[in-house]
């Protein structure tokens, strides 16, 4: 049986939301074991000067726990 664990993460990029996942992803495996998935709960854009100046992403990361 595995048992797993969720826990929620923000990511930033100036380039893309795809970056910013990629970023959030590469972050959490260097903290957390057996990253199994993470869903996208919400994902917004900073803007400066009426220009979009990062993207921003909200995920819920899913680890299963060691045994």
């Amino acid at each position: 049986m595995s048992v797993a664990r969720v826990t929620e993460i923000s990511a930033t990029s100036q380039h893309s939301f795809d970056d910013a996942v990629k970023q959030g992803i590469t972050r959490a495996n260097e903290s957390l074991r057996n990253v199994k998935s993470a869903w996208i709960k919400d994902s917004n854009v900073e803007v400066e000067n009426g220009d979009v100046a990062g993207y921003r992403v909200n995920m819920e990361v899913t680890f299963v726990l060691d045994q």
